[in-house]
């Protein structure tokens, strides 16, 4: 049993507060910065409080505050408290230096390959989420609409609306507390998880027109170049859900999505069923996630990268044959 931290109590003689989650923040991240900030802004109203993060992606805007997360990482303070929340502390990027100056460290995530990086770490590998970590450390009488419709967005985004093997009975249960705010739910998961830009989905198109079938249909495929991002005008944050697509390609039992971010390197997504461990394969270049949902970042041409993975990815498969 992780032991549970009183968040408040923590905080209570802190003068200064950060909060900050993982490059390239996806929903999750973004939903458990958010609702954690808001909720600390609301009972700690004397407190500076501050939340780093990369530029969060338009469809995130619904969250209130969202406009007041520093980007740029550019000072000098000290803070009393500092918060990483879905990830381990090397995932922070410019935040980093923060954390590691903070009087003091709080570590909440969900990823199987993170062993704790704070002073006080609240690391449960088996919840679907950062988002639901931060609601059960919050103080239930004191949660608002606007926290609620943080958490459930990050809830939502990291179990595909309910559909991925990470989302348990817990998860449903909280999902069900917090539509009870009155937010419109339906109308956030289309906004906010389903609805793409024409030219989202063309960079799709694109690459599932393009992906690659191998190992006999159980692995699939699909790259895209530095060239193709900046024909389209699309960045990180416009290739959500492709790996997704891809693996629900009938028969596949993993799919592989890689962009590149620099001369011979590639970002790298991985996802599967219950037949492959892509963490286990993450970890070993270096990356981390959960059992059937991790990435990592890889040098290397296209092929490369796709060789380097097969090795791993076949082992799994024929041990799993035996």
């Amino acid at each position: 049993m992780v032991k549970m931290i009183n968040i408040l109590e923590e905080c209570k003689e802190a003068k200064a507060i950060g909060i900050s989650g993982h490059v390239r923040p996806d929903g999750d991240c973004v939903g458990s910065c958010m609702s954690l900030y808001l909720y600390l802004k609301k009972e700690l109203p004397q407190t500076e409080i501050d939340v780093f993060l990369d530029k969060p992606a338009e469809i995130f805007n619904c969250i209130e505050g969202i406009d007041e997360i520093h980007t740029d990482f550019v000072s000098e303070k000290q803070y009393d408290v500092f918060f990483a929340l879905d990830c381990e502390k090397e995932r922070l990027g410019g935040a980093e230096s923060f954390f590691d100056q903070a009087k003091k460290t709080i570590n909440i995530d969900h990823h199987v390959s993170n062993s704790g990086s704070g002073q006080l770490n609240y690391i449960v590998p088996t919840a679907s989420s950062a988002s639901e970590l931060v609601y059960d450390l919050l103080e239930k009488d004191k949660i608002d609409e606007a926290i609620a419709k943080a958490i459930y967005i990050g809830i939502i985004h990291d179990t595909g609306v309910f559909q991925y093997s990470n989302t348990a009975p817990k998860t449903l249960q909280i999902a069900a507390e917090l539509i009870k705010f009155g937010f419109d739910f339906p109308k956030l998961i289309e906004e906010t998880f389903y609805q793409k830009t024409y030219v989202q989905n063309q960079i799709m198109g694109r690459a599932l027109l393009e992906s690659i079938s191998f190992m006999d249909g159980r692995c699939i495929v699909s790259g895209v170049d530095k060239k193709t991002l900046d024909f389209y005008n699309v960045d990180s944050k416009d290739l959500d859900g492709i790996v997704n697509q891809l693996r629900n390609t009938k028969g596949v039992d993993c799919a592989i999505f890689m962009y590149e971010t620099d001369v011979l390197e590639y970002k790298v997504s991985l996802r599967s069923n219950e037949k492959v461990n892509v963490a286990k394969v993450a970890e070993f270049f270096g990356g981390g996630g959960h059992m059937r949902a991790a990435g990592c970042t890889m040098k290397g041409t296209f092929y490369d990268v796709i060789n380097n993975l097969s090795l791993h990815i076949e082992e799994q498969l024929e041990a799993e044959a035996l």
